[in-house]
């Protein structure tokens, strides 16, 4: 039998970011769960280039957990490593070295050296396995994943999303949207400014007022302390347009997204937005017929977790690891996704956020071992029903 570090060797090792193919990882789990007799089906997408995994160890019935990772990861271009990031390092220093080993297959490797254990414990609960792709990109691999769970298998009691949190439970996430805004003007000589509209001046006068609204809403109290970022967030993270110094530029867009708290509402905070382009679009259609301002969405929106109904699932995090505190994140994850399919869902998993996304990316051994520890108490649990 393999240990969390033999296993994350090997998760490492497949080049698994967002827009590649995760088939090879998929296959290679597999196969693993095949050594053991473990039942498994693949949900994939459209065309088939890219897959989830659901597995169940354990009997058909209700009160079991699932265990939810992604297996994509992000890019490494640009980033300084030191070491290959898809060839797990350990410099002696009590650190693991490589691209996904915090964020986020040290949980599924964690998860899966419990396996030929589970397997030979003759669990009373179930506990399954639900591996997704492209959650670096929308969480656009989950849906699919959790339609198919609540269709073939008997209710899960709990849901624990593995996300690096320093194995501290999770309550709440920032919901996520992005989005793109293109402005489109009419170009002219710069030293005819009356004849032109700036598809840049106005792209510019939208980003002030996406700034503006993250304003409002402090002025207004709707802010959450339980967040290190307090309020619900508005970020314009890329900017583009304009062909020469001297002309009035055509077009422009840019690129942003909203975090909403749980509480607020993606459409209501959008709607702040919409109403001020429409004003803006309509003062420079006068001068310019074709003018226009479109925003589209480059993802779906990523649904919050609340701090509700997830008892099930806290207490169960709390019994096992020893500890009762929770905290509330900032970033977004699939747990909303699990949530709002009526499953009690906390996050909570290895590592540290802020190794994540990082050159020279690393897990804590002790944070393997910690989590290890945690599946084994649970196969413990879903032993004895």
């Amino acid at each position: 039998m393999k240990t969390p570090a033999q296993l994350l060797e090997t998760l490492v090792g497949f080049a698994t970011v967002s827009r590649d193919s995760n088939l090879e990882l998929i296959r290679f789990i597999e196969g693993y769960l095949d050594e053991y007799g473990v039942p498994h089906q693949r949900i994939e997408n459209d065309d088939g280039t890219k897959a989830n995994l659901l597995a169940r160890i354990g009997p058909k019935v209700e009160g079991g957990v699932v265990l939810s990772g992604h297996t994509d990861v992000v890019p490494v271009d640009g980033q300084p490593w030191s070491t290959d990031p898809f060839t797990l390092v350990d410099k002696g220093d009590g650190r693991l070295y490589g691209r996904g080993t915090c964020d986020m297959k040290g949980f599924i490797a964690c998860a899966l050296t419990q396996v030929p254990h589970w397997v030979q414990q003759d669990l009373k609960r179930p506990i399954y396995l639900a591996f997704s792709y492209d959650e670096e990109v929308g969480c656009l691999g989950a849906p699919r994943l959790i339609e198919r769970l609540m269709a073939d298998q008997p209710r899960p009691a709990a849901v624990i999303v593995g996300e690096p949190t320093l194995m501290a439970p999770v309550v709440a996430q920032k919901g996520v949207t992005n989005l793109r805004t293109t402005v489109t003007g009419r170009a002219a000589h710069s030293s005819q400014i009356n004849q032109g509209v700036s598809a840049i001046h106005v792209a510019a006068r939208l980003v002030t007022r996406i700034e503006d609204i993250m304003a409002e809403l402090r002025e207004e109290g709707r802010v959450d302390e339980a967040f290190n970022v307090a309020h619900s967030s508005l970020h314009v993270g890329k900017i583009q347009g304009g062909t020469a110094i001297n002309i009035m530029a055509r077009e422009c867009y840019f690129d942003w997204e909203v975090r909403h708290l749980p509480q607020d509402s993606f459409d209501e905070l959008f709607a702040r937005f919409s109403a001020y382009a429409e004003t803006l679009e309509a003062e420079f259609k006068t001068r310019a017929p074709e003018a226009g301002i479109h925003t589209e969405h480059l993802t779906v929106t990523v649904p919050a977790l609340a701090d509700r109904d997830n008892a099930t699932a806290l207490t169960l995090c709390h019994e096992l690891m020893g500890q009762h505190r929770s905290e509330a994140v900032a970033y977004a994850t699939e747990a909303g996704q699990f949530q709002s399919a009526g499953l009690s869902t906390v996050i909570c998993g290895p590592g540290s956020i802020a190794q994540a996304h990082q050159p020279d990316e690393y897990i804590e051994i002790e944070q393997l071992e910690a989590s290890a520890r945690f599946m084994e108490q649970l196969g413990e649990r879903q032993r004895h029903g």
